[in-house]
């Protein structure tokens, strides 16, 4: 059974249930299940009873927040329903929302006010039947018009509520002016002129006599706002108005247009452009599917080399966390040079690198940024999935890079990896916008604006509601958030290769849980109030977002996009190509191993779709302190090299090795030896040793007064290719070590209000609500004195053990007052088994399952009435 079929047989039952309370009583566990999942907040925690599930439901944040979440058309009718009366019929609501003309006159605005009453309906938010209407009271109150918060449909108050403080003579003198017969109270007089107002024939007629710059006034005012403001000596035309009640004063020197002329002027319409239909995801251009997926394979591959890039330069520990948290300015632009990248973009890879788990601060005294063990992991692991745990991270992830520079509510700037850069809609937006790209043929990417518009729709954002739901509101304003969220969305995904040429990627729609191959047809374009109803009304209305994908759908989405882009991303190549300018050319992607050792051996001089290794002496010098001998070197450069390799190159490794090691540095302070005491002669007289302060403590040997470190920097700035050695004399081999942070989790996503509740436990939720309501609700036997207001009455333990045996005998249910060992009081259904020890064993209707009880914390018991055993 469908949500408008529950809602048509709620409408046309017998009886009309008479409060909130009731209509939810009246519903089905498939309807009760729905509104628990529109409205998660509502089950934490579950309610004891459905009266009590109606109370929380109708709580001011709990209305608020299911307003924030309808769409445009569901919330302008719930905003007719608030100007009309109440209860307010199903006809009194069509028209307003089509207009005097009624569904021939809007058939599009008169097919879609069903499902959004059903929508309404569902989440709790109207109830009653088709004749009698109610919006609930919180939501009536925060919809309604006032001065300060005038209504989103522009209407003012009626002509009751704008006469209230008028005197009763004035009263009187309006009717007259009007030409109605006077009346001996105000109440009638106002009653006979709603009634002048309401009804079209006799308004036509009043303001035809009306003088044209007064009518004018009139339409300035229809639309809203519909307050002005007039002078103590208002002109003949507001006069004329002000005479005849077209316009009554509400505070002094403010008028008001009432609801009733308002609404004649619309020609009985509450918003002046309904939006019964979704803006249409408009396609900008179609590419063939292959282009976008290599496309897109080829920036997820970029993704990969920028982020191990990223990792690699903090290595040995990287940038210093500020006190308050996050990436100094200076570091992040430090970063985005090292990244050839805009700062933006560098934060972005910053924070992506951090929502997967690869980037933390290691927690020291001198705390710093490191890669975590996590990413050491992830390095082995192939290239499509090291892709899809950064995208999965991506999509999840609440933390905003886009945030960074900008300053949060106090004024404080929003660092990096700092805190404040969470926003809880985010993955829901992301998701959103990919999800509305895949509602595209494959290879067609959408225009920016048309998917902006689509999500101002499906969430409308806080400035078209109204001023006492946005007052109530704690974060930044939604529309600029959300257009900023889906703006950013659109480029990160670009980035990270989820999309290619703006379209989504067949490993992108694998990625969200969309099946690939498939192409619907794109949404028609919302037509205008004159327009006549499509043929084909199955796609006026959207189709509803699908759930999230719980944790095992993730993984498995995860695996298939993985399976899609492993086949487009490049192999790794074994070989690079030595050149006679002392560079290599590396055509590809190299293998890890290669890799390393060319990042060591020599400098990376340029990158792209080829990547230029420069050697150096001081690379080559780099790659001997790590231990490696020239024969190593030569070695590995004929095995790796599809080219001979050149004589200056072969040339460069033996000339520097020859001078490796050939001076001696260790710590004396510091102190140079060499069996050439003419070299260490020279250095002496070089002008560049000042500062070291040597000086000769015999003819081989050297003092400093400086570090080891600094002396070693020194004698290499003067060209020169010293060693260090240790206190046995051998010579120290220095490498890169890699620091890493203790194990770390990466960051948890910040809820977006409570999660939408499974199955199981909507399922056991609905059985306690189910049970509660049995047990509170049960018509119980008159026993003993009356109690006030239906309480449970209290028995003797006498009394309560005689009546707990009988029904042992005859098998009936009792109902029961029951405080448990925490002082907490409750009412239960049980049919007692047997009574034993000061215990009573019975299967208890509220928990459904068999229970004992002792029988001293029994307060009271009943019998139930005939009709309920």
């Amino acid at each position: 059974m469908t949500t408008e079929e529950r809602s048509r047989k709620e409408a046309t039952g017998t009886g009309a249930p008479r409060s909130l309370a009731e209509s939810l009583r009246a519903r089905d566990d498939a309807s009760l299940a729905a509104l628990l999942r529109a409205r998660p907040d509502l089950i934490t925690p579950v309610p004891t009873d459905l009266t009590q599930l109606a109370t929380r439901a109708a709580t001011r944040a709990s209305v608020i927040r299911a307003l924030e979440r309808l769409d445009r058309f569901a919330q302008q009718t719930a905003e007719a329903l608030a100007v009309a009366g109440d209860p307010a019929s199903s006809g009194e609501l069509l028209q307003l929302m089509t207009g005097d003309g009624g569904a021939e006159a809007d058939p599009v605005v008169a097919d879609a006010v069903p499902h959004a009453l059903a929508t309404l309906r569902e989440q709790a938010l109207v109830w009653g039947t088709d004749d009698r209407l109610h919006l609930v009271r919180t939501a009536r109150e925060l919809l309604a018009p006032t001065p300060q918060h005038p209504s989103p449909t522009g209407l003012g108050p009626t002509v009751a509520e704008a006469t209230a403080g008028m005197s009763p003579g004035r009263i009187q003198e309006i009717i007259t002016t009007v030409g109605l017969p006077t009346t001996h109270d105000a109440v009638s007089a106002v009653s006979s002129l709603t009634g002048l107002f309401s009804d079209r024939a006799r308004m036509a007629a009043l303001l035809a006599t009306a003088p044209a710059e007064s009518l004018e006034v009139l339409h300035r005012l229809v639309w809203g706002p519909p307050y002005g403001q007039v002078t103590p000596d208002p002109a003949p035309r507001l006069r004329w108005l002000l005479d005849r009640g077209l316009l009554l004063p509400t505070a002094p020197g403010t008028v008001v247009l009432p609801r009733e002329v308002a609404l004649h002027l619309r020609s009985g319409r509450a918003h002046r452009h309904p939006e019964p239909l979704p803006p249409a995801v408009e396609p900008a251009a179609t590419h063939r599917p292959q282009v976008v997926d290599a496309t897109a394979a080829g920036q997820a591959y970029t993704a990969l080399a920028t982020v191990e890039e990223l990792l690699k330069d903090w290595d040995e520990g990287g940038p210093a966390v500020l006190r308050a948290g996050g990436l100094s300015v200076r570091d992040l632009k430090r970063t985005a040079v090292a990244l050839d990248v805009p700062e933006p973009v560098a934060a972005f890879w910053v924070e992506l690198a951090h929502a997967a788990g690869l980037l933390a601060s290691d927690g020291e005294a001198d705390e710093r940024y490191a890669a975590t063990p996590a990413y050491d992991e992830w390095l082995e692991r192939p290239a499509a999935e090291r892709w899809t745990r950064l995208a999965t991270a991506w999509l999840a992830a609440t933390r905003t890079s886009g945030l960074v520079g900008g300053r949060d509510a106090k004024d404080r700037a929003l660092s990096a990896l700092g805190p404040g850069l969470d926003r809880s809609s985010a993955p829901e937006v992301r998701h959103r916008v990919l999800t509305l790209l895949a509602g595209l043929p494959e290879g067609a990417s959408a225009t920016p604006e048309s998917i902006l518009a689509r999500l101002r729709w499906e969430r409308p954002p806080r400035g078209t509601q109204p001023a006492a739901v946005q007052s109530a509101a704690t974060q930044p304003p939604s529309d600029d958030l959300r257009t900023r969220l889906a703006q950013w969305t659109l480029s990160e995904a670009e980035l990270l290769g989820v999309t290619g040429r703006g379209a989504l990627s067949a490993h992108g729609r694998a990625l969200i849980g969309e099946p690939s191959g498939h192409a619907p047809a794109v949404e028609p374009a919302a037509t205008g109030p004159g327009d006549k109803l499509p043929v084909h009304r199955q796609h006026h209305r959207p189709a509803a977002p699908r759930p999230p994908l719980t944790p095992a759908e993730q993984a498995a989405a995860a695996s298939r996009a993985a399976r899609l882009l492993a086949p487009l991303l490049p192999a790794p190549l074994d070989h690079v190509l030595l050149q006679a300018d002392l560079t290599a050319v590396a055509p590809g992607p190299l293998q890890r191993p290669l890799a390393d050792v060319l990042g060591v051996l020599a400098e990376v001089e340029s990158k792209g779709g080829a990547t230029v290794y420069r050697f150096t002496p001081a690379s080559v010098r780099r790659a001997l302190d790590a231990g490696r001998t020239a024969s190593d070197l030569h070695a590995f450069l004929a095995s790796h090299s599809r080219t001979p390799v050149p004589q200056p190159l072969a040339y460069l490794i033996d000339d520097v090795a020859r001078k490796h090691g050939h001076l001696r540095v260790g710590a004396a302070s510091a102190y140079v030896r060499c069996d050439d005491d003419a070299l260490l002669g020279e250095i002496l007289a070089d002008r560049r040793s000042a500062a070291l302060r040597l000086r000769r403590l015999a003819p081989t040997v050297l003092a400093a007064q400086t570090d080891p470190a600094t002396l070693l920097e020194g004698l290499r700035a003067m060209g020169l290719a010293p060693a260090a050695e240790s206190a046995e004399g051998d010579v120290l081999i220095t490498r890169a070590h890699a620091h890493r942070t203790p194990p770390r989790t990466p960051p948890e996503p910040v809820p977006d209000g409570p999660p939408t509740p499974d199955a199981t436990l909507l399922t056991a939720a609905l059985r306690a609500i189910r049970a509660g309501d049995l047990a509170s609700t049960a018509p119980r036997k008159p026993t003993g004195a009356p109690t006030a207001g239906g309480d449970l009455p209290r028995t003797t333990s006498a009394e309560t053990l005689a009546t707990v045996q009988a029904a042992v005998l005859t098998g009936e249910s009792l109902w029961i007052g029951y405080v448990n060992a925490e002082g907490a009081a409750s009412q239960r259904v049980i049919a007692p088994i047997r009574v034993e020890g000061g215990f009573v064993t019975a299967y208890d209707h509220t928990a459904d399952e068999v229970r004992t009880y002792p029988l001293h914390r029994v307060t009271g018991v009943a019998e139930l009435a005939d009709d309920q055993q």
